[in-house]
């Protein structure tokens, strides 16, 4: 069930009902859902469990890796920015000046929850994920993994939600996502210096007039994957592109989570879902937000619904749809990189 949109674009959706055993129950929001997704791509949903909806004193704990020195944040690094480092995929991101996009941060993976099981030698996208020692941040291990797994549960009813809405069996998507790729990923956007937007201007950073005006701070782009969902901390800055073109804002509601859906999903669904472009502006303030990106298996083959002619498009693994997507955003360019490595093939260099 809907309520009606908090911006005229964008639903409030209470998906309560997917958590319980009522299949009666399951229509309101089966029918909401499915028509958010085919018209704007974005949602707000409520509802939750309480585990998946952390309040301002959870988000603060789980955001509490922002208060770690330097030196620890090197240690967590990815490769890429610390050299020293085995992990290439999972871990830290700093700050990288000069972009559109000013951002750090840390990715975690399917382990963080479920242990070593899931990780894999000489697979970059199923590496061990660093994680800062207990003493640092006492019990925040256990609560990253408590959020991980109602993260899982949460998209997991929502898919369940999309194929029923699709006619297809709910459980038809389940088992591509069983032992998947899903990234935690905790974000910090501070304020852009007066310097880097005088830097900046020239890549029209500005989106309203400066110098009092927004500016951006995630450059504007579509998910890769499937779903994703969003805890805001209350400062504004995401917005979301219409189907005509302009921009929305999607206000942060405390009690929602922010639902979008990605690329895959697009094709897998032929379109009747769809992947729409976001950006995040910036006006001053420091912004936190903590996506989950509901990922499938490597292995996991994405292949013409029943609903769809066999040969509408040709199957592909995810995971080598995932290495050639991934290195397109700023904070993983080169990957393909550290991946040939892993792999011992030789390194691709750019001509």
């Amino acid at each position: 069930m809907a309520d009606s949109a908090h911006n005229g674009l964008i639903p409030v959706i209470d998906v309560a009902a997917l958590f319980g055993a009522d299949p009666a129950a399951w229509s309101g929001p089966d029918q909401a859902l499915g028509a958010a997704a085919r018209d704007s791509g974005f949602a707000c949903i409520r509802g939750l469990p309480d585990a998946a909806m952390p309040g301002p004193e959870t988000r603060a704990r789980l955001l509490a890796i922002f208060t770690l020195d330097e030196r620890e944040k090197r240690r967590l690094s990815r490769r890429k920015f610390a050299p020293e480092n085995r992990n290439v995929y999972r871990g830290w991101f700093p700050l990288q000046p000069g972009n559109l996009t000013a951002k750090e941060g840390i990715d975690l993976g399917g382990d963080v929850a479920h242990g070593r099981a899931l990780c894999r030698a000489g697979d970059p996208l199923r590496e061990p994920t660093p994680l800062p020692e207990e003493p640092l941040l006492p019990g925040w291990r256990a609560l990253i993994a408590a959020y991980y797994r109602a993260m899982e549960r949460v998209a997991e009813a929502l898919m369940s939600s999309l194929a029923r809405g699709l006619g297809l069996r709910a459980d038809y998507f389940h088992e591509a996502f069983r032992g998947g790729l899903s990234t935690l990923r905790l974000i910090r956007y501070p304020p852009r210096t007066a310097a880097e937007l005088a830097t900046l201007t020239a890549q029209e950073i500005w989106v309203e007039p400066a110098p009092r005006g927004r500016y951006l701070v995630g450059a504007p782009h579509t998910d890769s994957g499937f779903i994703t969902l969003l805890a805001q901390d209350g400062v504004a800055g995401l917005q979301a592109r219409t189907p005509d073109g302009h921009w929305i804002d999607v206000p942060p509601l405390e009690g929602t989570l922010v639902v979008n859906f990605g690329q895959v999903l697009e094709q897998w669904t032929a379109g009747r879902i769809r992947a729409t472009e976001h950006r995040v502006l910036g006006s001053g303030l420091e912004r936190h937000s903590i996506p989950f990106f509901f990922e499938a298996r490597a292995e996991a083959m994405i292949a013409p619904l029943p609903l769809d002619a066999p040969d509408a498009f040709a199957p592909f693994a995810y995971g080598e749809f995932l290495w050639k997507r991934i290195s397109s955003f700023v904070e993983f360019r080169g990957l393909e990189n550290e991946r040939a490595a892993a792999s011992g093939a030789p390194r691709r260099h750019p001509s």
